[in-house]
């Protein structure tokens, strides 16, 4: 399936509304900027949920403030912090848009972004599930990084963006920048919406929506993603994060799903990354693990049984200390 241009128009006829999840925790900085370019986006047809996950900042203050302002919005104004995958699916299952956006209110949506994702959609086939597209990296004052799909050699972009069925390349690699995605309720709805037992959400969609849906990419810069030590992936594999422990739920699941050599041995490669980060950080009960979903992937390579070795080693050790 190729990638679509940026610059394909709207059609004005059957026009589909578009549901943007906002979540917000503790995001106060960044929050005004991020609703004002909810308010900026082109496409008119938006049904926009305000989500407050127990933040401690202030937060919540100026949500009210924007939905006393926008009698259209929804808000919701969580007491106990519950995570991104539930309070997402709390606002999801009230929702009624043809496409969902999940957004985190630490980014910012550029104002073509939604028009541009509903043309693609609608310019395509019926099986395409997400919509995703490039992303310019900001810092927390809003310093551009670059892009997170950045120029390579001669015209190709580094990571390489996938369309069409990529089941075999989220598991490989990653390559979807999650803050740019737009799903289509039907496939959202498909899987229940996201799965609330795992810390973060994005690995499991990708999953489990590349199965049985298409993915396609945008060429178009259409969100500005932040960076900053708060953020959820700025915390992952550091001790005691829960995110190590789902990105093995996940790979268990991935495992019950692989069809074809290819695919298992994409899992493979995820396993084999997963294990030496954990490795490198000392999470050895989480590298055996990884392991044991390597073992039923293929025949483990004399450097998989080496880390593994090293890993039950160290793991014995810290227990005997």
């Amino acid at each position: 399936m190729p990638n679509i241009p940026f610059s394909m128009p709207v059609a004005s006829a059957g026009a589909a509304t578009v549901t943007i999840v906002a979540l917000c925790h503790n995001h106060a900085p960044f929050l005004r900027e991020a609703l004002d370019s909810i308010l900026s986006q082109t496409y008119p047809h938006l049904e926009v949920w305000l989500v407050d996950d127990a933040s401690t900042d202030g937060s919540p203050d100026i949500l009210r403030e924007y939905a006393a302002q926008h009698l259209e919005w929804h808000l919701l104004l969580l007491p106990q912090n519950v995570g991104n995958c539930r309070a997402f699916n709390t606002a999801f299952w009230q929702s009624h848009g043809e496409f969902v956006i999940d957004f985190a209110t630490d980014d910012v949506l550029l104002p073509e972004r939604v028009a541009q994702q509903v043309a693609a959609f609608k310019a395509t086939d019926s099986q395409v599930g997400v919509v995703y597209t490039n992303a310019e990296l900001i810092t927390e004052d809003g310093t551009l990084l670059g892009q997170h799909h950045r120029p390579g050699t001669g015209r190709a972009l580094t990571p390489a963006p996938a369309s069409g069925w990529v089941f075999a390349d989220v598991l490989r690699r990653y390559f979807i920048s999650t803050p740019t995605m737009m799903m289509r309720r039907a496939c959202l709805a498909e899987l229940n919406g996201y799965d609330e037992t795992l810390a973060y959400e994005d690995f499991d969609f990708w999953v489990r929506a590349s199965r049985n849906w298409q993915f396609l990419y945008l060429d178009a810069v259409t969100t500005r993603k932040r960076k900053h030590p708060r953020s959820m992936s700025s915390r992952a594999y550091q001790q005691h994060d829960p995110y190590l422990a789902s990105t093995i739920r996940v790979c268990e699941k991935a495992l019950a799903q692989v069809r074809t050599a290819d695919e298992r041995q994409a899992l493979a490669t995820r396993a084999r990354w997963e294990m030496r980060q954990a490795m490198r950080r000392h999470r050895f009960a989480e590298a055996q693990l990884l392991f044991n979903i390597l073992r039923h992937t293929s025949r483990p390579a004399l450097l998989d049984l080496t880390l593994a070795a090293a890993s039950r080693v160290a793991l014995q050790f810290s227990r005997n200390a």
